[in-house]
C-alpha cells in the first residue's frame, strides 16, 4: 500500500455507521476487520521508518555530543505528519480497497465475493 498517496484525512472524521457496515452486515465486524488492517498498516509503516533512521544510527560508544541531523529530523517530521494508521485502514475500507473473508461462511457454502 502506498500510504504517502493516500487520501485519507489527518484529523477525525465522523462517519455513517451504515456505510462501514454495508458490506459485512455487522458493525463489529468492520471494526475488526479495520482493526486488524491498522495494525499491518501501522507495521509496515514502522519498518519503513526504521529503515529510513537506520542509515543516520551512529554507533559511538561515547555520551558526547549527540550530532542533529537535518535529514533526520525531516524524515521523523514527515512520518508524524502522516495520517494514522486507523484512518488510512478506514479509508481503505470505505473505497473496498480491502480484502477480506470470512472462513465461517465460505465453509457453509455462501460464495460471496467478501474482502479483507
Amino acid at each position: 500500500m502506498d500510504y504517502k498517496k493516500s487520501k485519507a484525512p489527518t484529523n477525525t472524521v465522523t462517519r455513517n455507521i451504515m456505510d462501514l457496515c454495508k458490506d459485512t452486515g455487522n458493525i463489529y465486524e468492520s471494526v475488526a476487520i479495520i482493526a486488524k488492517r491498522a495494525n499491518q498498516i501501522s507495521a509496515q509503516i514502522k519498518d519503513d521508518l526504521s529503515k529510513k533512521l537506520a542509515e543516520f544510527a551512529s554507533y559511538n560508544d561515547s555520551l558526547e555530543e549527540v550530532f542533529e541531523n537535518r535529514e533526520q529530523i525531516e524524515i521523523s517530521r514527515y512520518y508524524e505528519k502522516l495520517p494514522k494508521p486507523s484512518l488510512l485502514a478506514t479509508q481503505e475500507f470505505v473505497e473496498d480497497k480491502i480484502y477480506w473473508r470470512d472462513p465461517a461462511r465460505d465453509a457453509q457454502g455462501m460464495d460471496d465475493d467478501d474482502r479483507l
